[in-house]
């Protein structure tokens, strides 16, 4: 028996730093369903718009009730008279939804009108068919089934950039625990870890140091990032990780470009203003230091040459990091065919709320892994507690994830959530395998994908 949509309804809600999101309750004979959508501080100029009420005062102008009206007035009937079948029609539903905004962007409805709708729609089908979201996503993404890939956790530590309060203009340190046999051993070597870099953090610079930044990573006074590197480096080794925790950073550079140079001073008015040029000997000096297998967002998002020059410099690197776009390809497709074209890039961070659809995601995950680039599922700084990413991540086999630090409850629910489908599938007896140092291609263990999908692409989206 198939699954329609009986009623959809929206609300303004909270995200993790106190400002207005969208959350959407749908219903099916089947239940009632959620979708709770985060959003970005250090967004891309080219991510879909996230629809705010500007003109108000409430919340700064922040507020969503527009979104909210766009879900109720507009995207709801719509849906519900055209009896899509959620269960089998998901790509239908996001590329109806698409077509009923009509702009590029999603600059009518809202993308996070549409999201928190999408997200409930494919929790619905997964219900509808008694079968795990995660499992869900795979069967739309065409996706292998064996063995299931539990993801490598990048925890987010040290914060800067725009997401704390401290002098340091890259905006992302992270911890990653390639050396863990499981899910749930990474999790725990990260929150030991965490734990001891706080204890680090004290010792250099006293308790007050300890505060943190919106994905709960620290922000003690620095501002290099070979500061944060070797606090890192001290961490791990006070916690017992040496040899089994790499780094990876995220400067998100678009933040500080500033007329063709990259201004490491926006914060702390001292240090250096550097060219492309001399960025980029930056980033491949800290490779020879320190174990950095992650490099996201190292140039700004317009900056094509020096994007495509640092990869081909980078073939002369030994065991070059991965190379993320995040600003650079805002989980698009046409932006992801540029990136592959221009040789710019070799990994997609995919965050669903940049592009607006869950169907849209997994075109954009899709079209990443056919240029074999890895797949970085990503939250965002403005979080929620709905872990629909957890079971993304498994379901399209991606191998690696990141969302925050093992602290505050919005980045702990994904974490959680992944141990529990960790323990789901092994207690069922699946073939269950932890990516690890092979977190960039354990999309592909187990060899080819039968039947993918190649998504729909809607108003170059």
């Amino acid at each position: 028996m198939p699954s329609h949509i009986t009623s959809i309804t929206a609300a303004q809600r909270l995200d993790s730093r106190g400002n207005p999101t969208v959350q959407v309750r749908l219903t099916t004979n089947k239940g009632t369903f959620t979708g709770l959508v985060p959003s970005g501080a250090s967004t891309g100029i080219h991510e879909a718009l996230e629809l705010r009420d500007t003109s108000s005062t409430a919340y700064g102008g922040k507020g969503v009730k527009q979104a909210v009206h766009n879900v109720t007035s507009i995207i709801a009937p719509a849906l519900i008279e055209k009896k899509f079948d959620v269960e089998t029609q998901l790509k239908e539903i996001d590329a109806f939804m698409c077509e009923l905004d009509g702009t590029k962007g999603k600059k009518k409805l809202g993308a996070n009108a549409i999201l928190g709708v999408s997200m409930a729609c494919a929790r619905a089908g997964a219900a509808g068919l008694k079968i795990p979201l995660y499992e869900h996503l795979r069967l739309e993404a065409g996706a292998l089934k064996a063995p299931y890939i539990m993801p490598v956790p990048f925890f987010n530590v040290l914060n800067g950039g725009v997401h704390s309060g401290n002098t340091m203009a890259f905006q992302e340190i992270m911890l990653a625990p390639t050396g863990a046999t499981s899910i749930t051993e990474a999790v725990q070597m990260g929150a030991e870890t965490y734990h001891a870099l706080k204890t680090v953090i004290t010792k250099k610079f006293g308790p007050a140091a300890t505060g943190i930044g919106d994905e709960g990573g620290f922000a003690p006074p620095i501002s290099k990032p070979s500061e944060a590197l070797d606090l890192l480096v001290e961490a791990v080794e006070k916690a017992g990780y040496t040899g089994k925790i790499q780094f990876a950073m995220d400067p998100a550079s678009s933040e500080f470009f500033r007329e063709g140079q990259y201004d490491l001073g926006i914060k702390d008015k001292t240090s250096p203003k550097l060219t492309p040029a001399g960025l980029s000997d930056l980033y491949r000096e800290l490779f020879t230091k320190y174990p950095i297998v992650l490099l996201e967002d190292p140039f700004a998002e317009d900056d094509w040459e020096t994007w495509s020059a640092f990869m081909a410099k980078g073939k002369e690197v030994k065991d070059m990091p991965e190379i993320v776009g995040d600003d650079l390809t805002v989980t698009n497709v046409e932006r992801v065919r540029e990136a592959q074209q221009k040789k710019a890039c070799n990994g997609l961070l995919l965050k669903i709320n940049q592009i607006g659809t869950v169907s849209e995601a997994i075109a954009a995950a899709n079209l990443a892994f056919s240029h074999s680039w890895g797949v970085f599922v990503s939250h965002r700084s403005g979080e929620t507690t709905d872990d629909f990413i957890a079971d993304l991540t498994v379901g399209l086999r991606t191998g690696h994830l990141k969302t925050g630090a093992p602290a505050r409850g919005e980045r702990v629910v994904k974490y959680n959530r992944l141990m529990d489908i960790e323990d789901e599938l092994k207690a069922s007896g699946e073939d269950v395998v932890y990516a690890g140092t092979e977190f960039r291609t354990a999309h592909s263990a187990g060899g080819k994908e039968e039947g993918t999908k190649v998504p729909f692409n809607v108003f170059g989206y």
